[in-house]
């Protein structure tokens, strides 16, 4: 996730280490943080593979402190080949689908690289994505009621603490999937200009 998340950012225009960290960590929320230790390994990790290159920082218009310092001399760029490999990452719909619902909002807001054909198959994709989870927690439910009535392992009150979870869950995918259906028919969906 975090290698197609950083070469979304240099998509755009060239990051230092610590801009990344920073924007990853907010985008990832209050009780996760990518540390230091993890950012830069993979940096490398992909400088080495061709995918960015680390580019002279501009020199720095205060005094940089002892915290900073290094942060400031580690900016990079993507190459022609992270382009590549942005794009193949952007379109793979098979990796990690734990995180899928995650991810896909981060490609959500980079689907003006792609063709138009391109983005339309991403939210097909999400949509029905969407549509599996619904589908997969109304059996669930209806699995659970069936054997509750067959054994008696639950006690009513679990046996309601479970159906509104599942339902809360579920109602939880609805709301993505009509999201998802107003990003796959609206204009910018289709052609949202790069």
């Amino acid at each position: 996730m975090y290698e197609l998340v950083i070469l979304g950012f240099l998509m755009r225009c060239p990051y230092h280490g610590y801009l990344i960290a920073k924007i990853i960590n907010d985008m990832i929320g209050p009780f996760a943080r990518l540390s230091n230790g993890r950012l830069y390994p993979l940096l490398a990790k992909l400088e080495e593979e061709g995918l960015i290159m680390e580019i002279p920082a501009s020199p720095p218009s205060e005094v940089p402190t002892e915290d900073t310092a290094d942060r400031q001399h580690r900016s990079y760029e993507i190459t022609a080949a992270g382009r590549e490999r942005f794009h193949e990452l952007m379109l793979d719909t098979t990796s990690s689908p734990g995180d899928y619902q995650r991810l896909f909002l981060f490609k959500l807001g980079n689907l003006h690289w792609l063709e138009a054909a391109e983005r339309l198959y991403l939210l097909d994709h999400y949509i029905n994505f969407c549509r599996t989870h619904i589908f997969h927690l109304a059996n669930e439910s209806r699995d659970l009621e069936r054997k509750a009535q067959i054994s008696y392992l639950m006690s009513p009150e679990e046996m309601d603490a479970s159906l509104r979870a599942i339902h809360h869950l579920q109602a939880r995918w609805q709301l993505e999937l009509e999201s998802a259906l107003i990003w796959r028919w609206t204009p910018w969906g289709i052609c949202w200009p790069p």
